[in-house]
C-alpha cells in the first residue's frame, strides 16, 4: 500500500498566512492534518518570514485556530537573523535593530545588545518589519550601513497581506535603504536558506517536506535548500502562476490543501496522470480527457487538480513562462474554466 506524503518524510515545515489560516480563519482542513501527524509522532515546524511577534505570539494564534504548536515548534525569520549575526559577533557586541521590541529579545537571548541608534557604534544592522518603523530609524540604519556595519534582513517579503490588502513589507523598507546606500543585505528568510535549515535542524530532520502557498517564497526557498516541497493553492499562488514558474520555484507535489497530506504521495505528484492527456506545442498546450467522464468534472475538484498537474508536467518539460492553454474537449474546457486558465 502506498505511503500517505507526510509519511514519506520526516517532517514537515509549514508555512503559516495561506497555508494554515488566511488572516483569522483557519484554512478548511488544517487543524485535523497537523493533529494527525503529531498524533502519529510526526515533526512539526512552523516556519514564518514574519519577524515582528515572538513565537510565543504565533503559537497563541495557532492555539486560538485549535491547531495545535509549542514555542519549540516555531522558526522565524527574527531568530534565523539574530542566529546568523550570533554566529559572527561577541556577546556583548551592539546590533542595531530597525523592526519591533521581539526583534530585539531574539539578539538579546542570544548575548547581542540591541541599540537604536548608530551613536551606540554598532557592529551589524538587523532589519525586520514593524508598523512604527519612521524615516528617523531609517536613517540611524543608513549611517551606520554608511560605516561599514554587517547588514542582515529577516526578509525581503515586499507586501505584507492584512484585512485592509496588500501593504508595504519590510523587503519596501530594505530597497528603500539600497537606494540610501548602494548596498545590499545577507537574507535570513525564505527564500534564502538560513531560516529553512535552521528549521530542519531544529526539528532533527534529514528528509523533510516543506508545505506552503507562494512559490517566490516557500516553494524556491524549498528548492534551494534541498527539500521536497508541496504547493497548496489557499494563499498567494494560483494555477497560472504554477503553470508559469521558472524552474528554481516548482513544486514536486501540488494540492488544494493541507488533507494531501494523508492522501498517497503520488496523488499529488506533478506528473503525467492517466485521466489527461496533454499535447505540447512551442507556445501552446492542449488538454484533452481520456476517456470519458461519467459526469462532467467539477470545475476546481480533484480532476482539475490532476489536469494541472499534468499540464505542469507537460509545460515543465519543455518551456517556461506563459502558454497558452486550449481546450481539446468539454471536460478540459470545464475543468479549465475552474482553473481560471480559459474564459
Amino acid at each position: 500500500m502506498s505511503q500517505a506524503l507526510d509519511e514519506e518524510h520526516d517532517a514537515l515545515l509549514l508555512d503559516l498566512d495561506g497555508t494554515l489560516y488566511r488572516g483569522g480563519t483557519a484554512v478548511a482542513g488544517a487543524e485535523a492534518a497537523v493533529s494527525r501527524v503529531r498524533a502519529s509522532g510526526g515533526t512539526v515546524r512552523y516556519v514564518t518570514n514574519n519577524a515582528s511577534k515572538p513565537s510565543e505570539a504565533v503559537v497563541e494564534k495557532l492555539n486560538s485556530l485549535s491547531i495545535p504548536a509549542t514555542n519549540a515548534e516555531v522558526s522565524t525569520s527574527a531568530q534565523a537573523g539574530a542566529a546568523l549575526l550570533a554566529e559572527r559577533f561577541g556577546r556583548g557586541d551592539s546590533v542595531l535593530v530597525l523592526g519591533t521590541a521581539a526583534l530585539a529579545d531574539e539578539l538579546a537571548a542570544l548575548g547581542l545588545r540591541p541599540v537604536r541608534d548608530v551613536a551606540s557604534g554598532p557592529s551589524a544592522v538587523l532589519q525586520g518589519h514593524s508598523e512604527s518603523t519612521t524615516w528617523s530609524d531609517l536613517a540611524e540604519a543608513c549611517l551606520a550601513l554608511r560605516a561599514g556595519a554587517d547588514w542582515v534582513a529577516c526578509n525581503r517579503d515586499a507586501t505584507l497581506p492584512t484585512e485592509r490588502g496588500q501593504l508595504p513589507g519590510n523587503g519596501a523598507l530594505v530597497y528603500a535603504l539600497e537606494m540610501a546606500t548602494g548596498r545590499s543585505p545577507e537574507v535570513a528568510g525564505k527564500p534564502e536558506r538560513p531560516l529553512l535549515d535552521r528549521a530542519a535542524v531544529s526539528a532533527g530532520a534529514a528528509d523533510p517536506l516543506f508545505v506552503g502557498d507562494r512559490l517566490e517564497t516557500d516553494i524556491a526557498g524549498a528548492r534551494r535548500a534541498g527539500m521536497a516541497s508541496l504547493l497548496v493553492l489557499t494563499g498567494v499562488s494560483g494555477p497560472l502562476d504554477l503553470l508559469a514558474a521558472p524552474e528554481q520555484a516548482r513544486p514536486d507535489f501540488v494540492a488544494a490543501d493541507l488533507t494531501a497530506l494523508s492522501a498517497p504521495a503520488e496523488e499529488s505528484a506533478v506528473t503525467e496522470q492517466s485521466a489527461w492527456n496533454v499535447e505540447a506545442g512551442a507556445a501552446e498546450l492542449t488538454l484533452t480527457a481520456v476517456g470519458e467522464f461519467p459526469t462532467m468534472p467539477e470545475p476546481f475538484g480533484e480532476s482539475a487538480l490532476a489536469a494541472l498537474r499534468a499540464l505542469c508536467a507537460a509545460w515543465w518539460r519543455v518551456g517556461s513562462g506563459d502558454v497558452r492553454v486550449r481546450a481539446g474537449d468539454d471536460a478540459a474546457k470545464s475543468v479549465l474554466h475552474g482553473l481560471g486558465m480559459q474564459d
